[in-house]
């Protein structure tokens, strides 16, 4: 069954071109990445949260060069920001986000084989209320594991024992990220093909994506960080690049990760 597995997987990724797909939804993700991370910059100031932890979560995934990228634009931005600054970071994650979850659906109905056929109104809908479910879900999957470090300290520091904490954390802090993903991965998987599936369905895809995502952000991170020379190579855009090859890998393992259920469920239908 494996094998069928890794040979539709390798015989889809040309069918249903997963390259092409995963290349539109890199490019919706980038529009749709800094317009984010400002609106949740921009409420820091409401939270009780330093925007260096902020920066140190997605640290944990990002290599190095992209990390600067985003440290710098943020700065540059947050420095010269007006009163409309807020607003515009919604309007803009809404706008580019539902594109990029109209290339998911997209992507997910060729998994399935099947058309869009609801209407525009409903698919406009529903991309915007995943959109927002997803910006719900990365907000806490940011804040929570902020807000645990912040409790732990606080509680083993009056315990004495605060240093055994931050050392259990740090592999902690990975399980609630893993976890967040995957309750986001099921629910994009499980609303977004036009087709009825039961929500445990998209297990097995959210699984395959979660760890597929993390294994890859940190294979690529410890790659950029340690063998490549992108920044001698290509100069300024070098961190452009890798933040462009860091969404690429993101968007063609959650297309994959469809493809997973997809073949699932085509076998749970022959097998009844």
């Amino acid at each position: 069954m494996k094998h069928s597995l890794l040979k539709m997987l390798w015989h889809r990724i040309d069918e249903d071109d997963l390259p092409g797909l995963s290349a539109q939804m890199a490019y919706y993700f980038l529009l749709s990445m800094f317009p984010l991370l400002i609106f949740v910059f921009s409420l820091l100031p409401y939270l009780p949260i330093p925007h260096q932890d902020l920066l140190d979560v997605i640290k944990g995934f990002a290599p190095v060069e992209v990390m600067d990228l985003i440290e710098k634009t943020l700065h540059d931005i947050m420095n010269h920001r007006h009163g409309g600054l807020l607003s515009f970071s919604i309007i803009g994650t809404i706008w580019s986000s539902s594109n990029g979850i109209s290339a998911v659906v997209k992507a997910f109905n060729k998994a399935y084989d099947v058309k869009e056929t609801r209407s525009f109104i409903v698919s406009s809908g529903m991309a915007i209320l995943l959109n927002i479910g997803m910006i719900f879900v990365f907000v806490i999957v940011i804040i929570l594991p902020i807000f645990g470090k912040e409790i732990g300290v606080y509680i083993f520091s009056n315990m004495g024992f605060k240093v055994q904490f931050l050392k259990f954390w740090a592999a902690l802090r990975w399980f609630i990220s893993a976890v967040m993903l995957f309750l986001l991965f099921t629910g994009l998987y499980w609303i977004a093909p036009n087709t009825k599936l039961r929500c445990r369905s998209a297990f097995a895809g959210a699984a395959f994506s979660t760890v597929g995502w993390i294994v890859s952000s940190v294979a690529l991170s410890f790659y950029v960080d340690n063998f490549s020379n992108f920044s001698i190579t290509y100069g300024s855009i070098g961190a452009i690049i890798v933040l462009m090859l860091w969404l690429y890998i993101t968007a063609f393992i959650i297309v994959l990760g469809g493809e997973v259920n997809a073949f699932y469920s085509e076998r749970n239908k022959k097998n009844c």
